[in-house]
């Protein structure tokens, strides 16, 4: 079967510029929002542990392995797997490059809604809203936000929208611009937190839960739970990096760019618990509180502390950096389809925004007029969960460890090793390419599988 030569729409200036868009597609709520409180129901130290294991023993290969598929079809995730069938490999890889379609446009739908909330309590904070502020207080300041539909509808819309005005200007102008203010800011920030939150909370008890692991509290699930943060945290299934690799010049090391994009997103997890835990502990609040540690609990502390109102802006101008720079990572991948296919950017960049946002409706009514709308309440996989906790779950336990196997399977057991080779620099039988193919044939499809069974039918412990 023929195929055409066909070249990226763009390249990334430079190899600088590319880590920084990688590494903010990674970074994202997955960190910053998701990370700490599952470090937290997790017993700490001992999780983070085998998280940071599963980062760089299942993460770099996969990463690598997502960069070199992109690199390889030098287009948008569908379209690259179609050149790569056209080549010879099998049809049922084209799952890899749907569900790279599929989980960003989802995805958009319920993560701008959260981002959304990062940036209306940067003004909450900045107004001095939290001070004094104790858990009944924070709590009904939450529950008033996401009670009041036009004021979600308003925060959800201007970030989703600000997303598709970055992704409109193209990789050069759009892209390339945004990460290299948001990823600096990002880093500098964050640093900023820890060393204030180290020096004023209890920062011997954030050092001793998050340093000296507690063996006894990992138990099968926590380790199971590890590994799926480590995909959700990098990124891996969602599509971004295989869009991203399209852009990518052949001149630039996968293998080390994977091992800086883990390195940053892991500093960043790292930081984030740094950041969030002395405070956690200064002020007698639970490290294991959940989804809400960030919205309705830590903002009991900000009320407290010393410069309360500037630690608060700070940290949730930090978060909504951090969601920014993943939602420009999402939408992309969907836009590089339609300009593969001869689309207008600006006009595909809007009308994929437009029915992100339509999606989004029904996640920003879950929260008020829907709470209670529990449609699939007759499925166990979703038993109490509303149309945004169903969405939540499908995208990221269901379809992100899904794409992830399916990457794992194809990296390890369908790519050639001609491709291996020009992609990676390795040849065939040295030492890091029969590490790579390891951890990619057995490891990742064996560990995952474990995730996707947990996720789907339950705790097979």
């Amino acid at each position: 079967m023929s195929e055409a030569v066909v070249t990226p729409k763009a390249t990334w200036t430079s190899r600088s510029t590319f880590l920084m868009a990688a590494i903010g597609c990674a970074v994202g709520l997955g960190n910053l929002w998701r990370f700490p409180y599952i470090a937290g129901q997790n017993g700490g130290s001992a999780f983070i542990m085998v998280y940071i294991g599963f980062v760089f023993i299942l993460g770099v290969p996969l990463i690598m392995s997502e960069l070199a598929i992109g690199r390889e079809g030098k287009m948008s995730a569908v379209e690259t797997m179609n050149r790569l069938i056209a080549r010879g490999y099998h049809p049922i890889w084209k799952i890899i490059g749907w569900i790279s379609i599929l989980v960003p446009i989802l995805g958009l739908s319920y993560y701008c809604v959260i981002a959304g909330w990062s940036v209306e309590y940067i003004f909450k904070a900045a107004m001095g809203e939290f001070t004094g502020v104790d858990a009944a207080g924070s709590g009904a300041i939450f529950q008033a936000s996401q009670d009041n539909v036009f004021v979600l509808i308003g925060w959800f819309s201007i970030f989703l929208f600000t997303t598709v005005f970055i992704i409109s200007k193209g990789v050069k102008n759009g892209l390339e611009k945004a990460v290299k203010v948001m990823l600096p800011a990002l880093f500098i920030i964050l640093v900023f937190l820890a060393i204030y939150a180290m020096s004023t909370g209890d920062s011997a008890k954030a050092i001793d839960f998050l340093i000296n692991p507690d063996f006894t509290k990992l138990t099968p699930r926590a380790i199971l739970e590890a590994l799926g943060q480590a995909l959700f945290s990098l990124a891996i299934g969602v599509g971004g990096l295989i869009t991203y690799g399209a852009y990518l010049p052949d001149d630039v090391s996968l293998p080390k760019s994977a091992g800086l994009i883990a390195i940053a997103d892991t500093m960043v997890a790292l930081l984030a618990g740094f950041a969030i835990f002395p405070i956690v502990f200064e002020y007698g609040l639970e490290p294991s509180e959940g989804p809400g540690l960030i919205f309705a609990t830590l903002p009991i502390a900000f009320g407290q502390m010393p410069g309360g109102i500037l630690f608060g802006t700070l940290f949730f101008i930090l978060l909504s950096f951090a969601a920014l720079s993943s939602t420009v990572g999402m939408l992309e991948p969907i836009v590089s389809w339609f300009v593969d296919k001869g689309k207008s950017r600006v006009k595909m960049a809007w009308g994929a925004g437009v029915i992100a946002w339509s999606i989004g409706m029904f996640m920003v009514l879950s929260f008020n007029v829907l709470v209670d709308y529990k449609p699939l309440d007759f499925i166990p996989l979703y038993e109490g969960k509303n149309l945004f906790g169903i969405m939540d779950y499908t995208v990221a336990n269901v379809l992100i460890p899904i794409n992830a196997l399916f990457l794992g399977l194809f990296a390890g057991w369908a790519m050639t090793n001609e491709m291996a080779k020009k992609q990676f620099g390795f040849p065939h039988g040295s030492k890091e390419f029969t590490l790579w193919r390891i951890s990619t044939k057995y490891i990742a499809t064996f560990s995952i599988t474990l995730v996707v069974y947990m996720m789907i039918f339950g705790n097979p412990f």
